[in-house]
């Protein structure tokens, strides 16, 4: 009786000693198991006398359910504990921010999200998209355009050059998407209404030139096209794109190689506390150049200038970009900074749309 006690005290000790669950079940499966301590002295009544099988069976079944429920019990101890545990490890804090969702996480780069914007404004006023390479012959980057070889308006563009070849030509990259209206007007017949958005190249850079940066040019041609139409689209062009609803606009003689008569184009701004405000104020922003197409370069495009006359203009997509969203930097714009997109980037989701509003 004395060793059952002490065996008993053992068993009870482990059981309370066990620091998981899998303790635990060692402790029952070394007293209570098929070859457990109990078990085997469960086993020894068969061969004990009738008086003592009473005596010890009463005595060792006891023992069996003092072990049983200290089991049990510490059992439930060792639940509640796991689960407090488990709660604890994944609490979480309702008063944090809730999370934004996977599909929202990105932002849109500012760039894209204006040449959407340009895209959404013209296409509203009935004009397509045209596109073309990035790498151009010098036929089409300037000889169509009015740039004859040697004439000095092809200095004012600072161009990238590749090798010449055995014939002596020369492929470049792209000074301007003025190669595309020239792709558009070989390819298709009057009436043309066509925006070339894309990227340009020239040897420059500062806080205000990159050798790579981004043009948007438009296109119209057809038989009666005019300058008060070009004057219209401009003028209900930048009402959309900066979201006024008046802006004055100014138009200054200048000179392109191919437009004749060539104007510059000044939008209404007030500059204060380095902001800039459009539709108000007493100052002038230069925002973009055009004018109507020349007759020779709509010789040179197989348009007869007797018939047909048109008007085309471009602009900066990364200068308009830095105007509208307040960019101080156009270096920026092409560094990759994540704070830097972060901060001036559109969420994925949001499309610009004229009805919902361009950059709500």
């Amino acid at each position: 009786m004395s060793d059952l006690a002490t065996l008993e005290q053992k068993i009870l000790g482990e059981i309370a000693a066990a620091g998981d669950e899998a303790a635990l079940e060692a402790v029952r499966v070394a007293a209570l198991g098929k070859k457990g301590a109990i078990s085997a002295l469960l086993a020894t009544l068969g061969k004990m006398s009738p008086d003592e099988r009473k005596t010890q069976g009463a005595a060792i079944n006891l023992a069996k359910d003092k072990v049983t429920q200290a089991l049990t019990e510490r059992r439930d101890v060792l639940k509640s504990a796991a689960l407090d545990a488990r709660l604890a490890k994944e609490t979480i804090d309702v008063t944090l921010p809730l999370r934004e969702a996977t599909a929202e996480v990105g932002r849109i780069h500012p760039l894209s999200q204006v040449w959407d914007e340009l895209t959404a404004i013209f296409a509203d006023m009935g004009f397509s998209v045209a596109e073309g390479p990035d790498i151009e012959t010098d036929d089409y980057n300037f000889t169509k355009l009015n740039f004859p070889i040697g004439h000095p308006a092809r200095e004012m563009h600072d161009t990238f050059f590749f090798p010449p070849k055995e014939d002596g030509s020369r492929m470049l990259l792209r000074t301007h998407t003025s190669p595309v209206q020239v792709r558009t007007m070989l390819a298709q017949k009057p009436p043309i209404r066509v925006i070339c958005p894309g990227r340009t190249y020239r040897i420059d850079s500062d806080a205000t030139h990159t050798p790579q940066f981004h043009q948007v040019e438009g296109l119209v041609i057809d038989k009666s096209s005019h300058l008060g139409h070009l004057k219209w689209i401009l003028h209900e062009f930048c009402k959309a794109f900066f979201e006024v609803d008046h802006i004055n606009m100014r138009f200054r003689p200048s000179y392109f190689p191919f437009t004749e008569p060539s104007l510059e184009v000044d939008i209404q701004c007030r500059r204060d506390k380095g902001e800039i405000r459009f539709g108000e104020g007493e100052d002038w922003l230069e925002i973009l150049g055009c004018g109507m197409v020349h007759p020779n370069v709509l010789r040179l495009c197989g348009l007869d200038p007797d018939v047909y006359q048109g008007f085309a203009w471009g602009m900066g997509i990364d200068r308009i970009a830095m105007l509208k969203y307040g960019i101080s930097d156009l270096r920026q714009l092409f560094e990759g900074d994540v704070r830097f997109l972060s901060h001036y980037g559109f969420k994925p989701l949001d499309v610009p749309t004229l009805a919902g509003g361009l950059s709500s």
